[in-house]
């Protein structure tokens, strides 16, 4: 299997995983609920990944921990950013390019829980 074929299966089992929790709690909660139900459903999935993992800025010689945290990352790989909004903004998608491009992951989801269903809230970014 290559690559881009296990990120794309991985990618599944998170947006799975996020399906499930969606369809237990529904919409209107907080993040960090979604958050903590997500952590237990990839601990079932035996995934590996960190909450509110530290991404620091380096800017030339600058190296600033300004306390920019990645919601989720799983298998080191992949950058998981959760939402509860009415809807997902251009800034919102610009935080997990930036995250993104300062950590070197190649693949971003932002899940945002406040729909009805979720497979509306779902947006998946590929860096090049």
């Amino acid at each position: 299997m290559n690559n881009l074929a296990k990120l794309n299966k991985l990618t599944e089992q998170i947006i799975g995983a996020a399906i499930e929790v969606h369809r237990h709690l529904g919409p209107g909660l907080l993040e960090s609920a979604y958050e903590t139900c997500l952590a237990y459903e990839f601990q079932q999935l035996g995934l590996t990944f960190e909450r509110q993992k530290a991404l620091p800025l380096i800017y030339k010689e600058i190296h600033l921990d300004q306390g920019y945290r990645i919601d989720l990352l799983v298998e080191r790989r992949v950058i998981v950013e959760l939402k509860v909004v009415e809807q997902i903004t251009p800034v919102h998608e610009s935080q997990v390019l930036s995250y993104l491009r300062f950590s070197g992951c190649e693949i971003g989801l932002l899940l945002n829980f406040n729909v009805k269903l979720l497979k509306h809230g779902i947006r998946r970014f590929i860096m090049t």
